[in-house]
Protein backbone atom coordinates (compact mmCIF):
# COMPACT_ATOMS: atom_id res chain seq x y z
CA UNK A 1 0.00 0.00 0.00
CA UNK A 2 2.89 2.36 1.06
CA UNK A 3 4.35 1.74 -2.57
CA UNK A 4 1.15 1.94 -4.54
CA UNK A 5 0.56 5.40 -2.56
CA UNK A 6 3.99 6.74 -3.47
CA UNK A 7 3.52 5.56 -6.92
CA UNK A 8 0.03 7.71 -7.37
CA UNK A 9 1.92 10.67 -5.66
CA UNK A 10 5.12 10.40 -8.35
CA UNK A 11 2.31 10.35 -11.19
CA UNK A 12 0.59 13.41 -9.47
CA UNK A 13 3.63 15.37 -9.57
CA UNK A 14 4.29 13.98 -12.98
CA UNK A 15 0.83 15.13 -14.39
CA UNK A 16 1.37 18.67 -12.37
CA UNK A 17 4.65 19.36 -14.80
CA UNK A 18 2.52 18.22 -17.73
CA UNK A 19 -0.34 20.42 -17.49
CA UNK A 20 2.50 23.63 -16.13
CA UNK A 21 4.10 22.82 -19.60
CA UNK A 22 0.54 23.06 -21.59
CA UNK A 23 -0.98 25.84 -19.96
CA UNK A 24 1.56 28.41 -18.97
CA UNK A 25 4.02 27.82 -21.98
CA UNK A 26 2.21 26.12 -25.17
CA UNK A 27 -1.25 26.31 -25.42
CA UNK A 28 -1.35 30.39 -25.15
CA UNK A 29 1.65 30.77 -27.31
CA UNK A 30 -0.39 27.90 -29.52
CA UNK A 31 2.81 25.97 -30.13
CA UNK A 32 1.18 22.07 -30.61
CA UNK A 33 3.52 19.96 -29.75
CA UNK A 34 2.54 16.86 -31.33
CA UNK A 35 0.67 13.27 -29.75
CA UNK A 36 -2.85 13.97 -28.45
CA UNK A 37 -1.79 17.40 -26.37
CA UNK A 38 -0.86 19.28 -29.89
CA UNK A 39 -4.04 17.94 -31.33
CA UNK A 40 -6.19 18.70 -28.33
CA UNK A 41 -4.60 22.22 -28.68
CA UNK A 42 -5.82 22.44 -32.68
CA UNK A 43 -9.15 21.23 -31.76
CA UNK A 44 -9.63 24.12 -29.35
CA UNK A 45 -8.98 26.38 -31.74
CA UNK A 46 -11.44 24.64 -33.39
CA UNK A 47 -14.35 24.06 -31.27
CA UNK A 48 -13.58 25.89 -28.39
CA UNK A 49 -13.79 23.18 -25.85
CA UNK A 50 -11.24 23.43 -23.50
CA UNK A 51 -7.87 22.01 -24.04
CA UNK A 52 -8.10 20.07 -20.95
CA UNK A 53 -11.07 18.51 -21.91
CA UNK A 54 -10.22 17.21 -25.30
CA UNK A 55 -7.25 15.63 -23.88
CA UNK A 56 -9.28 13.93 -21.61
CA UNK A 57 -11.97 12.74 -24.21
CA UNK A 58 -9.46 11.70 -27.26
CA UNK A 59 -7.51 9.27 -24.66
CA UNK A 60 -10.80 7.71 -23.75
CA UNK A 61 -10.66 5.09 -27.23
CA UNK A 62 -6.84 4.70 -26.66
CA UNK A 63 -7.03 3.90 -23.22
CA UNK A 64 -9.80 1.33 -24.49
CA UNK A 65 -7.00 -0.47 -26.70
CA UNK A 66 -3.96 -0.08 -24.57
CA UNK A 67 -6.03 -1.73 -21.30
CA UNK A 68 -6.48 -5.03 -24.59
CA UNK A 69 -3.37 -4.96 -24.80
CA UNK A 70 -1.76 -4.18 -21.36
CA UNK A 71 -4.35 -5.48 -18.50
CA UNK A 72 -6.61 -3.19 -16.36
CA UNK A 73 -3.83 -2.23 -13.27
CA UNK A 74 -1.57 -0.35 -16.29
CA UNK A 75 -4.72 1.60 -17.08
CA UNK A 76 -5.80 2.57 -13.87
CA UNK A 77 -2.80 4.13 -13.16
CA UNK A 78 -2.53 5.78 -16.92
CA UNK A 79 -6.42 6.74 -16.94
CA UNK A 80 -5.69 8.76 -13.15
CA UNK A 81 -2.67 10.28 -14.74
CA UNK A 82 -4.89 11.28 -18.07
CA UNK A 83 -7.48 12.89 -15.23
CA UNK A 84 -5.08 14.78 -13.69
CA UNK A 85 -3.71 16.11 -16.45
CA UNK A 86 -6.98 16.88 -17.76
CA UNK A 87 -8.51 18.71 -14.10
CA UNK A 88 -4.56 20.18 -14.01
CA UNK A 89 -4.95 21.65 -17.41
CA UNK A 90 -7.75 23.36 -17.35
CA UNK A 91 -7.49 25.02 -13.59
CA UNK A 92 -4.22 26.76 -15.14
CA UNK A 93 -6.52 27.89 -17.99
CA UNK A 94 -6.65 31.22 -16.83
CA UNK A 95 -3.37 31.84 -15.37
CA UNK A 96 -1.35 34.10 -17.26
CA UNK A 97 1.49 32.80 -19.49
CA UNK A 98 4.82 32.61 -18.16
CA UNK A 99 6.15 33.89 -21.46
CA UNK A 100 4.80 35.43 -24.56
CA UNK A 101 8.25 35.05 -26.31
CA UNK A 102 7.59 31.55 -28.42
CA UNK A 103 10.89 30.38 -28.69
CA UNK A 104 11.59 30.69 -24.96
CA UNK A 105 7.92 28.88 -24.63
CA UNK A 106 8.80 25.87 -27.13
CA UNK A 107 12.26 25.66 -25.05
CA UNK A 108 10.88 25.54 -21.83
CA UNK A 109 7.52 23.86 -22.39
CA UNK A 110 9.27 21.12 -24.43
CA UNK A 111 11.70 20.19 -21.72
CA UNK A 112 8.94 20.24 -18.77
CA UNK A 113 6.86 17.77 -21.50
CA UNK A 114 9.82 15.81 -21.53
CA UNK A 115 10.89 15.64 -17.68
CA UNK A 116 7.28 14.83 -16.86
CA UNK A 117 6.38 12.30 -19.36
CA UNK A 118 9.68 10.58 -18.22
CA UNK A 119 8.87 10.84 -14.32
CA UNK A 120 5.53 9.04 -15.15
CA UNK A 121 6.51 6.27 -17.53
CA UNK A 122 9.18 5.37 -14.96
CA UNK A 123 6.29 4.28 -12.45
CA UNK A 124 5.02 2.16 -15.26
CA UNK A 125 1.72 4.71 -15.93
CA UNK A 126 1.58 7.06 -19.01
CA UNK A 127 -0.13 10.46 -19.56
CA UNK A 128 -2.46 8.46 -22.01
CA UNK A 129 -2.71 9.32 -26.01
CA UNK A 130 1.43 9.17 -27.81
CA UNK A 131 2.33 6.99 -24.78
CA UNK A 132 0.35 4.56 -25.06
CA UNK A 133 0.80 4.33 -29.16
CA UNK A 134 4.27 4.07 -28.25
CA UNK A 135 4.45 1.16 -25.80
CA UNK A 136 2.23 -0.83 -28.42
CA UNK A 137 4.96 0.07 -31.00
CA UNK A 138 7.49 -0.93 -29.08
CA UNK A 139 5.97 -4.25 -28.21
CA UNK A 140 6.22 -4.88 -32.18
CA UNK A 141 9.82 -3.02 -32.25
CA UNK A 142 11.81 -3.17 -29.19
CA UNK A 143 15.02 -2.12 -30.91
CA UNK A 144 13.57 1.53 -31.25
CA UNK A 145 14.28 4.04 -28.58
CA UNK A 146 10.84 5.63 -26.97
CA UNK A 147 12.26 9.19 -27.75
CA UNK A 148 12.94 8.46 -31.35
CA UNK A 149 8.80 6.93 -31.69
CA UNK A 150 7.47 10.38 -29.75
CA UNK A 151 8.93 12.27 -32.82
CA UNK A 152 8.26 10.46 -35.40
CA UNK A 153 4.49 10.94 -34.31
CA UNK A 154 4.92 14.49 -32.93
CA UNK A 155 5.92 15.41 -36.41
CA UNK A 156 2.76 14.09 -37.72
CA UNK A 157 0.97 16.50 -35.91
CA UNK A 158 3.43 19.85 -35.55
CA UNK A 159 2.96 19.72 -39.49
CA UNK A 160 -1.21 19.57 -38.95
CA UNK A 161 -0.74 22.54 -36.80
CA UNK A 162 0.77 24.30 -39.46
CA UNK A 163 -2.21 23.85 -41.86
CA UNK A 164 -4.78 24.55 -39.25
CA UNK A 165 -3.03 27.54 -38.09
CA UNK A 166 -2.02 28.89 -41.28
CA UNK A 167 1.08 30.21 -39.64
CA UNK A 168 4.81 28.50 -40.39
CA UNK A 169 6.33 30.14 -37.90
CA UNK A 170 4.29 28.44 -35.02
CA UNK A 171 4.85 25.39 -36.87
CA UNK A 172 8.43 26.65 -37.13
CA UNK A 173 8.48 27.22 -33.16
CA UNK A 174 6.43 23.76 -32.62
CA UNK A 175 9.08 21.65 -34.32
CA UNK A 176 11.68 22.52 -31.72
CA UNK A 177 9.12 21.21 -28.58
CA UNK A 178 9.53 17.12 -30.54
CA UNK A 179 13.33 17.37 -30.72
CA UNK A 180 13.54 18.31 -27.11
CA UNK A 181 11.60 16.09 -26.50
CA UNK A 182 13.47 13.36 -27.81
CA UNK A 183 16.48 14.38 -26.58
CA UNK A 184 15.47 14.78 -22.98
CA UNK A 185 12.94 11.84 -22.78
CA UNK A 186 15.71 9.12 -23.15
CA UNK A 187 17.95 10.96 -20.60
CA UNK A 188 15.10 10.94 -18.21
CA UNK A 189 14.15 6.94 -18.92
CA UNK A 190 18.02 5.58 -19.51
CA UNK A 191 20.44 8.17 -17.61
CA UNK A 192 23.13 9.71 -19.00
CA UNK A 193 24.24 6.39 -20.21
CA UNK A 194 27.26 7.39 -22.65
CA UNK A 195 31.02 5.67 -21.91
CA UNK A 196 34.12 5.35 -22.82
CA UNK A 197 34.76 2.04 -24.83
CA UNK A 198 38.94 2.02 -24.43
CA UNK A 199 41.61 -0.73 -25.96
CA UNK A 200 45.23 -0.60 -24.46
CA UNK A 201 48.18 -1.91 -26.05
CA UNK A 202 51.24 -1.85 -23.82
CA UNK A 203 54.05 -4.05 -22.99
CA UNK A 204 53.63 -3.40 -19.40
CA UNK A 205 49.60 -4.42 -19.88
CA UNK A 206 49.89 -5.88 -16.42
CA UNK A 207 50.45 -3.45 -14.39
CA UNK A 208 47.96 -1.35 -15.95
CA UNK A 209 45.25 -3.56 -15.63
CA UNK A 210 46.58 -3.55 -12.06
CA UNK A 211 45.50 -0.19 -11.15
CA UNK A 212 42.56 0.08 -13.28
CA UNK A 213 41.32 -2.77 -11.53
CA UNK A 214 42.59 -1.62 -8.23
CA UNK A 215 42.39 2.22 -8.54
CA UNK A 216 39.01 2.61 -10.30
CA UNK A 217 37.36 -0.54 -9.71
CA UNK A 218 37.02 -1.10 -13.00
CA UNK A 219 36.47 -4.64 -14.82
CA UNK A 220 39.02 -5.24 -17.50
CA UNK A 221 39.39 -7.84 -20.28
CA UNK A 222 42.72 -9.05 -21.48
CA UNK A 223 42.44 -9.97 -24.97
CA UNK A 224 45.21 -11.77 -27.09
CA UNK A 225 46.15 -10.74 -30.67
CA UNK A 226 49.09 -10.77 -33.18
CA UNK A 227 50.97 -8.14 -34.93
CA UNK A 228 50.11 -8.65 -38.61
CA UNK A 229 53.36 -7.48 -39.43
CA UNK A 230 55.98 -8.33 -36.85
CA UNK A 231 54.46 -11.66 -36.02
CA UNK A 232 54.99 -10.78 -32.55
CA UNK A 233 52.09 -11.78 -29.62
CA UNK A 234 50.71 -9.13 -27.75
CA UNK A 235 47.90 -8.60 -24.98
CA UNK A 236 45.21 -5.91 -25.52
CA UNK A 237 43.32 -4.50 -22.63
CA UNK A 238 39.80 -3.68 -23.05
CA UNK A 239 37.70 -2.31 -20.27
CA UNK A 240 34.68 0.46 -20.30
CA UNK A 241 34.36 3.17 -18.04
CA UNK A 242 31.85 6.00 -17.29
CA UNK A 243 32.83 9.52 -18.92
CA UNK A 244 33.67 11.21 -15.68
CA UNK A 245 36.12 8.24 -14.70
CA UNK A 246 37.92 8.41 -18.23
CA UNK A 247 40.38 11.11 -17.55
CA UNK A 248 42.10 8.86 -14.74
CA UNK A 249 42.25 6.42 -17.54
CA UNK A 250 45.06 8.06 -19.14
CA UNK A 251 46.97 9.30 -16.27
CA UNK A 252 47.42 6.22 -15.38
CA UNK A 253 48.64 5.35 -18.57
CA UNK A 254 50.97 8.57 -18.88
CA UNK A 255 52.30 7.19 -15.36
CA UNK A 256 53.23 3.81 -16.68
CA UNK A 257 53.83 3.69 -20.49
CA UNK A 258 54.74 6.77 -21.95
CA UNK A 259 55.21 4.49 -25.66
CA UNK A 260 51.13 3.30 -24.68
CA UNK A 261 49.02 3.09 -28.12
CA UNK A 262 45.15 3.82 -27.16
CA UNK A 263 42.01 3.26 -28.96
CA UNK A 264 38.66 5.45 -27.53
CA UNK A 265 35.47 4.95 -28.62
CA UNK A 266 32.09 5.94 -26.96
CA UNK A 267 29.62 3.10 -26.14
CA UNK A 268 25.95 4.70 -26.00
CA UNK A 269 24.74 1.76 -24.00
CA UNK A 270 26.23 -0.75 -21.45
CA UNK A 271 24.34 -3.66 -19.56
CA UNK A 272 26.04 -5.88 -16.43
CA UNK A 273 27.44 -5.12 -13.01
CA UNK A 274 27.86 -1.21 -12.25
CA UNK A 275 25.35 -0.24 -15.55
CA UNK A 276 22.17 -1.35 -16.79
CA UNK A 277 20.85 -4.74 -16.02
CA UNK A 278 19.99 -6.48 -19.45
CA UNK A 279 17.29 -8.29 -17.78
CA UNK A 280 15.20 -5.64 -17.17
CA UNK A 281 12.06 -5.03 -19.15
CA UNK A 282 12.75 -1.60 -21.45
CA UNK A 283 10.29 1.07 -21.05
Amino acid sequence: MKQEMKRYVIITIGSLLYAVAVSLFLDPNSIAPGGVTGLSIILNRLTNISTGSLIFLINIPILAIGTWKFGIKFIVSSFYSIAMVSIFTNCLDGVAPVTEEKLLAALAGGALLAISIGIIFRVGATTGGADIVVKLLRLKYPHLRTGSLFFMLDVVIVVLSGIVFRNIELALYASIVPVIHAMLMDIVLYGPDEAKLVFIISDKHEEIAHRLMHELHLGVTCLAAQGAYTRQSKNVLMCVSKKQEYPRIETILREEDEKVFLIVSSASEIYGVGYKDIFEEKI
